[in-house]
């Protein structure tokens, strides 16, 4: 037993390092603090109540809001599809809101084919002019995978916290995890 005992915590330290290296990362890009005046703003998705945006991405549009008004020349991308039961795509309600938000419509843009996060950045280069700058916002904890999805799509990007309410924390950071591990596995093609 106690030959095994051993290399099982030697197994869970290294389990236990490798998601704190994770959290950290996180944490550090959380931080981010996006360009002035950026060409595009790419507003990312996520799940809807009903007609009407989640708490998680009302504190995405709010932030959103917030930037477009103190940099009006900047274009905005409302980007998300329509999940299987979702009622609406989540550009449209992106785009609602921003505009009850003082937004003018004619600065938001729809996205509305995307249904990951990798597909909210291809789907949204349709609309972005090369060698354009991008802020895109997300939760912290989905910035450091959101940016490293659009560094690695060659967007020069830069990302904009949106505050990541309570009740989300955990589940979406252990989430987010997971979604880490998994995009790097792709991207490597290990799996």
């Amino acid at each position: 037993m106690k030959k095994l005992l051993k290399p099982i915590i030697v197994l869970l330290s290294l389990i236990t390092a490798f998601f704190l290296c994770l959290h950290l990362l996180i944490v550090f890009e959380g931080k981010d603090t996006a360009i002035d005046n950026a060409d595009y703003l790419i507003v990312l998705g996520t799940r809807l109540d009903g007609d009407k945006p989640s708490s998680l991405l009302f504190e995405r549009i709010k932030t959103a809001a917030t930037y477009l008004k103190e940099n009006p020349d900047t274009i905005a991308i409302a980007s998300g599809g329509q999940g299987v039961d979702e009622i609406v795509p989540e550009a449209s309600v992106i785009k609602e809101s921003l505009m009850q938000l003082g937004i003018d419509e004619q600065r938001i843009i729809t996205e509305s084919k995307s249904t990951r996060t990798i597909e909210n950045f291809k789907y949204s280069m349709d609309y972005i002019d090369e060698d354009s700058t991008v802020v895109v916002v997300t939760n912290r904890f989905h910035l450091y995978r959101s940016k490293a999805i659009g560094e690695d799509l060659g967007l020069n990007v830069s990302g904009l916290p949106a505050a990541t309410p309570s009740e989300f924390r955990v589940k979406y950071y252990f989430r987010e995890y997971l979604a880490i591990v998994k995009y790097y596995l792709e991207k490597f093609h290990i799996i």
